[in-house]
């Protein structure tokens, strides 16, 4: 274990924000676990660095998650069992099982970020989340210093959401996640987005492969390359608010688009709220909400992480008080 101090977490954060962190180690031996877990200072997990906002200098140990491999743990006719470390890259995992003509994930290709933050955030997008391909989750549980494994029920999964974010935040490193993928997938095509796009590519058999390169087409359009510009993507959750209050909104504004949560519960797009509120390609200095997708906040140089914090205070508040709706974050602030 190479533990260094007072290193930049500018390179390992797609926002760009350069704070120090105090001790910073790389990790890509489990068996270095013990070690860190003696040492006294508080500890945080970094993986892609694609859903963290750095407001201040990060005291304690970050450790940067490089646990790498993937491995088939079993399978029968309809289904294979991935065991992924938690430090693969989520996109190239889409791509292994794409490849071998593996189905379940593919509407979640280009999501930036590692295998951990998979369950950690139950990632999704168009249609799918990823609770509906993680069969198990394991962990290193810092307080018992020993490996538990969680089924799928046990980890508590909700809209971007998970037993990692709740009663186990800060108490458990996520190692491996094991993947339930298909032999013979049934397709989700249900957003509008992709049927277009695969129709524009001329897609007459559905397969794995070509949702993913429709899906990746799609978010290369909309969504700043972080190479580019600095964001984490999606920076607020799509809030939920009961049919009451939609069919309240509805005689006000007639064209808010919704989706139906169930017979009580409709989501509406928190881009479509922030868009009405005036911000989509609002820019105050090195701050400010992409253009081309309101929910995207972005550093265009050298944003300091309060900056783009004090920008989503004012979109919560704006939104609050034109719709009586309020929006949460989907960032983890540190």
């Amino acid at each position: 274990m190479h533990l260094q101090q007072n290193i930049s977490l500018k390179p390992y954060n797609t926002f760009g924000i350069d704070v120090p962190a105090e001790y910073f180690v790389e990790l890509d031996d489990i068996n270095d676990l013990a070690e860190i877990t003696a040492l006294p200072e508080k500890k945080h997990v970094l993986g892609g660095g694609s859903n963290i906002l750095l407001t201040h200098p990060v005291t304690g140990v970050v450790m940067h998650n490089k646990l790498k491999g993937i491995t088939v743990e079993r399978e029968n006719k309809d289904h294979i069992w991935l065991n992924v470390q938690a430090g693969e890259i989520w996109h190239d995992l889409v791509l292994y099982a794409i490849n071998k003509g593996l189905g379940g994930i593919e509407n979640l290709a280009l999501i930036p970020g590692t295998v951990g933050a998979s369950p950690m955030q139950n990632i999704g997008a168009y249609g799918v989340e990823a609770k509906e391909t993680i069969e198990s989750v394991t962990f290193w549980y810092w307080k018992e210093k020993t490996f538990l494994t969680y089924s799928n029920r046990e980890c508590a999964f909700g809209y971007r959401d998970s037993i990692f974010k709740r009663q186990l935040k800060d108490k458990a490193f996520i190692t491996s996640v094991v993947y339930k993928l298909s032999k013979k997938p049934t397709y989700n095509t249900s957003y509008g987005a992709i049927q277009e796009e695969l129709e524009n590519m001329g897609v007459v058999e559905l397969s794995a492969k070509a949702i993913a390169y429709a899906v990746m087409h799609i978010r290369t359009s909309k969504l700043p390359d972080p190479k580019q510009i600095g964001n984490a993507g999606s920076f607020f959750k799509n809030p939920t608010i009961t049919k009451a209050q939609f069919a309240q909104l509805r005689s006000l504004y007639d064209a808010v688009p919704s989706f139906p949560v169930n017979d009580l519960l409709v989501k509406v797009p928190a881009a479509w709220l922030i868009e009405r509120c005036g911000w989509k390609g609002y820019r105050k200095g090195d701050t400010g909400v992409h253009a081309k997708q309101a929910l995207v906040l972005v550093n265009y140089a050298h944003a300091k992480g309060k900056d783009i914090w004090n920008l989503s205070s004012e979109i919560v508040k704006s939104v609050k008080e034109k719709f009586n709706i309020e929006l949460e974050r989907e960032v983890q602030v540190w």
